[in-house]
């Protein structure tokens, strides 16, 4: 079965903030859409027990001011409410991705990272480096726009009950020089200092262990939301959102092998600080 908790969070959100950002009242959204004011406010309420339906969706975000692409997003995510998982591409603005509706609202993240620094832990400078390499076809102002969008979702960590967030890094990822010595060497300080804090956890997973519980597998994370479990897998251009019972279990219990196989924390903070020593210019 699936919960469904995570994708009705996720079109709650993104129809909220499409008024919001529009600066238009909930009665006159309803009245453009066609509705009345309480089905408008049960549509931004991802607890309530009526599931949105794809056609109010539709008519909502547009009359709500969403884009083309917004509006088509949130309509076939209403649509996938049936299935046990859903995909998005990079067309969909950063802010509408289900991820960063979950981390608004999340109690916990586990994030297993086999390439790059994972994009709550990003400085600036490195998450311009890793943009620049994906997109690169892609207009300076529109990666400088997607990076400035990571950056504002580190905030979920500086909230008064912040996220608790733990990761687990390939060793591959401190070997790969993203940018230059500096940004290496910056982004390293970074991740120490972030390692001091209460609800941050990061561990190495040393090249030495070999095959491991998530070879073969590329970045993804499990989220805990309200109670609800699910999970993300990157892919190139956009991810993949699970959140049926056996789909999530292989994610959790891989992410459980990957802690014990990964250096514990206190080894992890050594690895680190090797590793910030080669970068010194």
């Amino acid at each position: 079965m699936t919960s469904q908790g995570p994708r009705r969070l996720q079109i709650a959100r993104g129809l909220a903030e499409l008024r919001t950002r529009s600066g238009l009242t909930l009665e006159e959204v309803a009245k453009a859409a066609g509705y009345g004011k309480s089905t408008v406010q049960r549509y931004e309420d991802w607890t309530a027990k009526v599931k949105p339906k794809a056609r109010g969706v539709r008519l909502i975000a547009e009359a709500a001011g969403g884009t083309p692409e917004e509006v088509a997003a949130l309509t076939k995510l209403a649509e996938s409410l049936t299935d046990g998982w859903w995909a998005v591409g990079g067309a969909v603005p950063e802010w509408l991705h289900p991820l960063v509706s979950l981390e608004q609202e999340a109690e916990e993240e586990n994030a297993f990272a086999p390439s790059v620094i994972p994009g709550l832990l990003q400085t600036r400078e490195y998450a311009m480096a890793v943009h620049l390499g994906q997109e690169v076809r892609a207009p300076l102002d529109v990666v400088t726009r997607q990076v400035d969008s990571r950056i504002k979702r580190q905030e979920v960590l500086n909230r008064e009950t912040p996220l608790h967030l733990w990761a687990v890094l390939d060793e591959g990822v401190l070997k790969r020089q993203v940018g230059d010595k500096t940004v290496m060497a910056a982004q390293l300080d970074h991740l120490i200092e972030q390692t001091q804090r209460r609800h941050i956890n990061v561990q190495v997973l040393p090249l030495s262990t070999g095959a491991h519980a998530a070879a073969g597998t590329g970045h993804f994370v499990t989220i805990t939301s309200g109670g609800i479990v699910s999970a993300y897998a990157e892919l190139l251009g956009g991810g993949m959102y699970m959140d049926t019972a056996d789909q999530v279990k292989r994610y959790t219990t891989a992410m459980d092998y990957l802690r014990s196989q990964a250096a514990d924390t206190t080894a992890s903070l050594k690895i680190l600080s090797a590793y910030r020593k080669e970068y010194d210019a």
